[in-house]
C-alpha cells in the first residue's frame, strides 16, 4: 500500500512534492486549482516540468488531483453545469502535465430528483471530458459519496450505473473513501462488510478499476449519511480501520489521509505513523 496524504500546492504545484518528501510520503493527492472558487490555476511551466522532475528524484509512487468541490455534473443551472464540465476537463489536463495518475472529482448532486434524472447530464458531459483528455492521461475516477442532500455515488451500483452508461471506457475507474462509506451504512471494521463491498465492486465495476483509496477516520456514526472526516483512531471507526486496510485487494493502492489533523491544517508525521500502524495491525 502506498501510504500518503493530501497536500498543499501553495507556492507552485511542484512544492507539493517537497512536501511529500519531507513527510516520506509514498502517494500524494493535490488541488489543482481553488476548492471555493471557478477560476483555474495558471500552472506555470517551469512549475510542472519540476513536479515532474522532483517526483522521479523522489520516487514518489502515486501523485493523484482531487478536482474542486464545485463541480456538480447534475446541476439544474446551466452555468453551474457548464463551469462544471470546463473545471473537470481542465484539471485532467493539469494531470495529464504532471502527469498524474489520476483525478478524482464527486459527480455531485441530483438535488432530490433521483440519479436517474440526472443521466441525460452526467453521461453527455463526462463523455466530453473524455473526448477531450489525452488517451494516457490520468484516469478519470469518480469518488463514493457519504449520502448527504442528494449526493451521488452512495452505492456501488449508483457508480457501476454511470461507468455502464458511458460503455466501460478504459482508464475510467472509482476512488473508495473510508469515512464515506462507513458514512452510508457499509461497516468496513468487520471483515464480513470489507469481503461484501469488495465482492460487489468486482462483480459490478471490476477490481481492476479501483485505483485510489482515501483513508480517513468519521466523526459520525455507521449509516448517518453524514460526511465529516476525523484523525485516524480519533473516529469512530478507530482501530477497526486496520481490517479495511489490511486487506490483499488494497495493497498496491495509494491510501490518502484526507483528515483534519491536529492543528485543523491536515495530516502531520504523526498522524502518517498511526496510519502505518493501522495498516500493519
Amino acid at each position: 500500500m502506498l501510504l500518503g496524504a493530501h497536500v498543499s500546492s501553495t507556492g507552485g504545484i511542484d512544492t507539493a512534492v517537497d512536501r511529500a518528501e519531507a513527510l516520506r510520503l509514498q502517494s500524494i493527492q493535490i488541488f489543482s486549482q481553488s476548492t471555493r472558487m471557478w477560476r483555474q490555476t495558471n500552472h506555470t511551466p517551469e512549475a510542472i516540468a519540476r513536479f515532474r522532475e522532483r517526483r522521479a528524484e523522489t520516487g514518489l509512487g502515486a501523485a493523484v488531483i482531487h478536482a474542486t468541490y464545485l463541480i456538480n455534473l447534475a446541476a439544474t443551472d446551466d452555468a453551474v453545469y457548464a463551469k462544471s464540465l470546463k473545471a473537470l476537463s481542465s484539471t485532467v489536463g493539469v494531470g495529464t502535465a504532471i502527469g498524474a495518475d489520476g483525478v478524482v472529482f464527486h459527480v455531485g448532486s441530483h438535488l432530490g430528483r433521483g440519479l436517474e434524472a440526472a443521466m441525460h447530464q452526467i453521461v453527455p458531459g463526462l463523455q466530453v471530458v473524455l473526448g477531450e483528455r489525452d488517451p494516457d492521461g490520468p484516469w478519470l475516477l469518480l469518488e463514493n459519496s457519504a449520502g448527504h442532500q442528494g449526493t451521488i455515488g452512495v452505492t456501488v451500483e449508483e457508480l457501476a450505473l454511470i461507468i455502464d452508461e458511458l460503455g466501460r471506457p478504459e482508464r475510467v475507474g472509482i476512488c473508495l473513501d473510508t469515512c464515506h462509506l462507513f458514512a452510508s451504512g457499509i461497516d468496513i471494521t468487520t471483515p464480513d462488510g470489507v469481503d461484501a463491498l469488495l465482492d460487489e465492486v468486482d462483480s459490478r465495476i471490476g477490481i481492476d478499476r479501483l485505483r485510489c483509496l482515501h483513508v480517513n477516520d468519521s466523526k459520525e456514526p455507521l449509516g448517518s449519511n453524514r460526511d465529516r472526516h476525523d484523525s485516524m483512531g480519533k473516529g469512530l471507526m478507530g482501530k477497526g480501520l486496520h481490517t479495511f486496510l489490511a486487506h490483499p485487494a488494497f495493497q498496491a493502492l495509494p491510501a490518502i489521509l484526507e483528515t483534519p489533523g491536529p492543528d485543523g491544517h491536515g495530516p502531520n508525521a504523526l498522524e502518517l505513523k498511526r496510519l502505518k500502524r493501522l495498516a500493519k495491525g
